[in-house]
């Protein structure tokens, strides 16, 4: 008997299974913005759409979470 190994071809270096998982993490964080304002069921299309074209400069991405933490638009109802 041989000590035989089966091993894959394709076999990536450990840097960078951690540099996917940083992008995914970070990936996730950057629609944050968007899901707080889904969640709050405030305007969120509006956010979605400021926080994919402008998320990725600093502030486009503030101003995003901004809208989603603003006050929700109530009504009264009267029964």
């Amino acid at each position: 008997m041989s000590n035989a190994e089966v091993v894959n071809i394709d076999r990536s270096w450990t840097v960078t299974k951690v540099v996917a998982l940083v992008v995914a993490i970070l990936s996730a964080g950057y629609m944050a913005p968007w899901a707080v304002a889904a969640i709050r069921d405030v305007r969120h299309w509006s956010v979605f759409w400021v926080n994919l074209l402008l998320g990725w400069t600093i502030i486009g991405w503030v101003i995003a979470l901004v809208m989603a933490l603003r006050a929700q638009r109530q009504i009264v109802v009267v029964r």
